[in-house]
């Protein structure tokens, strides 16, 4: 089977590596925005092209004879990719762009949760109107956050007392998002702002059947101490089982509940089943789970914890998902994984570009460490960072404490106008989340 991978940044380097494992015949191609150099090292062929371009993917996916395809960030397959493939009568473990609108359209998504009764939509309202959605913050008596309906890259949520100290600073940012100055849909939602602790619930889907996969929490905050503004996320961690130490087989079951409910009322709503990667993005609160937002694919950095202690064929699993036909026997090995992101200084505000750097994958790799290429882009042998994050290192072991070891030690070994969040997986900040949740659960 020729395999094609659409994306070039860490999450694409998980999936490749992924893929490089099965053991099943076949040869892996990627279509890249930029060389990524290590997707460009395991792929059998690779192109470099607009990845939102429907006829460029489609037109290099012909030529090589593509039988499944992956797709690994957003905008592609809001700009149609898988679509165009499938009408090509190429496999895609992705979602058709109707389908990905759980993602690409919040909208779309809040409306679906309300429509079909299913559990963990937050009290809220969207404005396609600045002087109702001003009146509407004025009556408000709870926290609130405001979001663009579009895709902004996960920096797009702010949150009333954090990001907006003041009810007319809210008011300005929807001005903002209704002027389609942030995000590509000039929609705002406002929503209630849930309490407790975040988590990541990620699935595999083919149509009918969601299989999850263990749990991660992310951090999107770009300092230590959850301090500073929104990132991309800038690490992650999960435990050597599916539950994280400060939540509980219960989260996991509404979570994952939740998800299915979702996939059945996509393919009510729309009639275009749900295929591929689904990332849940939950809160558990002190009166049970509740829904932040849907990704219509595997999370970065969330995808590096959980494919790296996937043991069952990730190959096998892809067309599975892809043929609507999934076994829901899938395996993962008792590891703790904990991924932490190299970035650019001043990211994410205002991150230097094209900065060189070094990394020095055989020692990472004798302290146990994986790594994941980012950002960057590869050229005359140098790789060159872009205004976002570089590079994450996944350190994995029998504890979170034991694997946030490797990943720290691991970062010594990369070099440049870099900084990361030292605290991402520490005992301190585990025992952090687990105080929070006694506190809000008793």
């Amino acid at each position: 089977m020729n395999i094609l991978l659409v994306g070039n940044g860490a999450r694409e380097h998980a999936i490749i590596k992924g893929l490089a494992r099965s053991g099943k015949e076949k040869r892996l191609y990627a279509f890249m925005g930029a060389k990524n150099p290590g997707i460009a090292r395991i792929a059998d062929g690779y192109a470099l092209g607009d990845i939102c371009n429907p006829k460029e993917v489609a037109d290099y996916a012909k030529k090589n004879k593509i039988g499944l395809a992956l797709i690994g960030p957003e905008a592609p397959l809001n700009a149609g990719i898988v679509d165009a493939l499938e009408e090509d009568g190429v496999l895609c473990a992705a979602p058709a762009k109707t389908a990905a609108r759980l993602e690409t359209d919040k909208t779309f998504c809040r409306q679906l949760l309300e429509k079909h009764g299913i559990p963990g939509n937050p009290r809220h309202d969207i404005f396609s109107d600045y002087k109702k959605a001003s009146d509407y913050i004025d009556n408000l008596d709870y926290d609130f956050v405001v979001k663009p309906a579009g895709l902004t890259g996960g920096k797009g949520v702010k949150i009333m007392g954090e990001q907006m100290a003041t009810k007319d600073e809210a008011k300005a940012y929807v001005r903002e998002i209704l002027e389609a100055k942030v995000g590509h849909l000039p929609q705002a939602v406002i929503e209630e702002r849930l309490v407790g602790e975040e988590f990541t619930l990620q699935a595999f889907v083919d149509g009918k059947k969601v299989v999850g996969m263990p749990m991660v929490q992310d951090h999107k905050r770009a300092y230590e101490g959850d301090k500073g503004p929104n990132t991309g996320g800038m690490g992650s961690y999960s435990d050597n089982g599916f539950i994280l130490p400060f939540l509980t087989q219960n989260d996991y079951d509404e979570g994952l509940s939740i998800m299915e409910k979702t996939v059945n009322a996509v393919k009510k709503e729309t009639g275009a089943p749900y295929k591929g990667f689904l990332y849940g993005q939950f809160m558990a609160t002190k009166n049970g789970v509740g829904l932040i937002e849907y990704n219509a694919r595997l999370g970065d950095p969330e995808a590096m914890n959980v494919l790296s202690v996937l043991d069952s064929d990730l190959v096998g699993i892809c067309a599975g998902m892809a043929e609507g036909r999934l076994d829901g026997r899938i395996e993962f090995s008792r590891k703790a994984t904990v991924c932490k992101y190299m970035v650019p200084e001043g990211y994410p505000e205002k991150p230097k570009k094209n900065v060189e750097l070094s990394v020095d994958e055989k020692t990472v790799e004798k302290l146990g460490g994986e790594v994941y290429y980012a950002s960057v882009r590869e050229e005359d042998g140098r790789i060159i960072s872009s205004a976002s994050r570089s590079v994450a290192v996944l350190g994995k072991a029998g504890s979170i404490a034991e694997a946030e070891k490797v990943a720290e030690k691991s970062m010594a070994f990369i070099k440049g106008d870099l900084f990361h969040r030292k605290d991402i997986g520490t005992k301190a900040l585990i025992e952090k989340r687990i105080m929070h949740m006694k506190e809000l659960r008793g």
